[in-house]
């Protein structure tokens, strides 16, 4: 692959993300049992993936890493689907210690936590409860105000909304350092970016911002009656067993369980650099749009059911691979996003569907075909997590995950 198709695909997986040194440790497992075809309208672009995993791509995309590697201390993957299984990890635990990986540690999902939040929704609109078409002032009419009348539902879940961001400490990994244990209210997040004027008109334009989530949480709470965390927790988490998969909430600051130490690369004036321990952190800021802890074994099992119609009934899932016909808001190009996931064509055709997170630490994924040949999720411990480029390393692991 040429370096400037490496630089389109990494472009356009990068949304979510602004994403002795121990050996690869790998084990290839014999194929699951097929599953379901997730709908007869499923794209062909092109070619399936269809053969075996590569393992020798996969060991050697995450091969090396550790504290002196310049892109990531530690990395989890898992790869799947109908056509082979292959698992590995690399890296360092806690730089302090120099332990090995944690092979089924828990991680900092980021802006995978969407897909949880989409699929709820989508769940409420399947069930007569909301109205994708129409406005969300319907069910949030003290939160969003006369300006936004016309924002519906769907706009929220495909980011053509119009309402702008938030106001936060700043982009700078410093400034948002300084804020790291600041407890946010959602309410007033949502309050602060309405009383706003619109980026443009809702339903015109995409821009993928979090706060397009952080309604949909609200309004997840209002219809169900239930907190956020208690409604995933009761209709997705719960039912699929993810036994693993956990949010913080509002004051925790810490992973539960066993995980991986996540680091922040700080350049010095000598010209050497800092890992700093970023671990610890309040994602509150983040909530129903990026603040969810998982493992890669959870959230393997979570794509399989989503794409196979065990969690969003069938005559919704549709919405998650449908991306609405305008230009993104920033770049001009095409959309990409749709409810929850986006879409990758990459090289030789396949279309891939996904969503990656990122938290300073850690950058993750989700992702498959359509009809479920292969699956991936990945926990990569970027040293400059929500940086502007996709992480070399967690690029790496997509494209030997998903090209032949």
């Amino acid at each position: 692959m040429n370096a400037k198709m490496r630089t389109l695909i990494a472009a356009a997986l990068v949304i979510g993300i602004a994403s002795g040194p121990a050996v690869a440790h790998a084990a290839s497992v014999p194929a699951p049992a097929p599953a379901p075809a997730a709908s007869a309208a499923a794209e062909r672009i092109g070619p399936l993936v269809s053969t075996p995993p590569n393992a020798a791509a996969l060991e050697a995309a995450i091969a090396g890493l550790g504290p002196r590697h310049n892109d990531a201390t530690a990395a989890l993957v898992r790869v799947g689907g109908t056509a082979g299984c292959w698992q590995g990890s690399s890296g360092t635990a806690d730089i302090r210690t120099g332990r090995d990986a944690v092979e089924q540690g828990r991680f900092r999902a980021g802006s995978v936590t969407k897909v949880f939040t989409a699929a709820v929704v989508l769940q409420l609109a399947s069930e007569g409860r909301v109205d994708l078409d129409g406005p969300v002032r319907r069910h949030l009419p003290g939160v969003v105000p006369d300006r936004y009348g016309a924002v519906t539902v769907r706009q929220l879940l495909n980011h053509t909304s119009g309402i702008p961001a938030a106001d936060g400490p700043g982009d700078s990994f410093e400034a948002q350092w300084e804020h790291r244990f600041d407890v946010t209210d959602p309410r007033a997040q949502v309050a602060n970016a309405v009383a706003k004027e619109r980026e443009f008109a809702p339903g015109s334009a995409q821009h993928y911002l979090n706060i397009n989530y952080t309604v949909l949480g609200v309004l997840i709470e209002k219809v169900t009656g239930m907190r956020y965390e208690d409604a995933v927790g009761a209709r997705i988490l719960g039912p699929l067993g993810l036994h693993r998969t956990s949010f913080p909430g509002r004051t925790e600051t810490r992973i539960q369980g066993p995980h991986n130490r996540g680091y922040q690369a700080i350049p010095k004036a000598d010209g050497s650099r800092e890992l700093r321990d970023v671990t610890e952190w309040n994602s509150s800021d983040r909530w129903a749009a990026g603040d969810i802890i998982s493992t890669t074994a959870d959230l393997e099992r979570f794509t399989v059911a989503l794409f196979s119609g065990r969690v969003v009934p069938k005559d919704r899932l549709e919405e998650m691979f449908t991306v609405p016909d305008v230009k993104d808001f920033a770049s001009g190009e095409p959309a990409a996003m749709t409810a929850g996931l986006s879409r990758t064509v990459l090289p030789d055709g396949t279309v891939a569907w996904g969503k990656t997170g990122g938290r300073h630490g850690y950058n993750s994924a989700i992702g498959a075909t359509r009809d479920l040949s292969r699956t991936l999720a990945y926990s990569v411990n970027a040293t400059d997590a929500k940086g502007r480029d996709m992480n070399p390393v967690a690029l790496g692991v997509i494209m030997a995950a998903f090209t032949k």
